[in-house]
C-alpha cells in the first residue's frame, strides 16, 4: 500500500542540483527569447507533465491541450520566473491550476478507453486480465478523490516531490497538503481494501 513519505534530503542531491541549475538556465535563455532552450525544457517535462494531468484530470483528452497551455505560460511568461522556488514547482503549480479550471469547466464522465492496450505484452493472459483488473480498481478509486487529492498523491508517489514543494504548487500550506494526503490514504485503503483481496 501506499507507504509515508518524508521531506528529507533526497540521496542523490548534486544531480538534482545540477538539474535544477540547468533548468533555472533554460529558463532565463526561454526569457531572452531562445526558441531552442525552450524545445529542450520542453521535451524534458512533456512526459512528467502528461502523467501529472492525467492522473490529476483523469481526462486523457485534455492532457495535451492542458500540457500545451502549460508550455505556452512558461514561454510567454519565463521572465517572471523569480527563482523563488525550483522550476518544477512553478511549471507544476502552472500545469495544476489550469487542470482545476479546465475540470471546473467540464461536467462529463471519465472513461479510459486506452487501458487495454496497456497491458504488459510480457504477462500471460491470467496475469494480463490481472494487471487490468488491479489498474481499473486503482484508477476508480483515484477517480473516487477530488482532484485537489489526486494532485497530492500523484505529486508525492509518482514525481518523489515533498510536502513543502507540493505545497507551493498547490497554493496552500504544508499542513493542508498532509491533511489532504491524510485523507486520500484513508480514502484509498478503505475503497481498495476488500477489492484488492479478491485480486492478490
Amino acid at each position: 500500500m501506499l507507504g509515508r513519505r518524508s521531506d528529507h534530503g533526497k540521496p542523490h542531491a548534486g544531480t538534482d542540483n545540477a538539474v535544477e541549475q540547468n533548468e533555472a538556465r533554460l529558463i532565463s535563455q526561454i526569457a531572452a527569447g531562445e526558441l531552442n532552450a525552450f524545445e529542450d525544457l520542453y521535451r524534458i517535462y512533456h512526459p512528467r507533465l502528461s502523467r501529472f494531468l492525467d492522473r490529476v484530470t483523469r481526462r486523457a483528452s485534455l492532457v495535451e491541450e492542458l500540457l500545451n497551455d502549460t508550455m505556452l505560460v512558461v514561454w510567454t511568461r519565463a521572465d517572471r520566473y523569480n527563482g523563488s522556488c525550483k522550476v518544477s514547482t512553478w511549471i507544476f503549480a502552472i500545469a495544476y491550476r489550469k487542470a482545476l479550471k479546465a475540470l471546473q469547466r467540464l461536467d462529463e464522465p471519465v472513461e479510459d478507453i486506452d487501458a487495454d492496450l496497456r497491458a504488459s505484452s510480457d504477462a500471460g493472459p491470467e496475469q494480463q486480465v490481472s494487471q487490468r483488473e488491479l489498474r481499473e480498481l486503482l484508477a476508480g478509486a483515484l477517480d473516487g478523490l477530488s482532484a485537489a487529492h489526486r494532485a497530492v498523491v500523484d505529486l508525492t508517489y509518482f514525481h518523489g516531490i515533498g510536502y513543502r514543494e507540493i505545497a507551493e504548487i498547490v497554493d496552500c500550506p504544508v499542513d493542508t497538503v498532509k491533511t489532504r494526503m491524510l485523507h486520500a490514504r484513508r480514502r484509498l485503503r478503505s475503497m481498495l481494501a476488500a477489492q484488492l483481496g479478491d485480486l492478490l
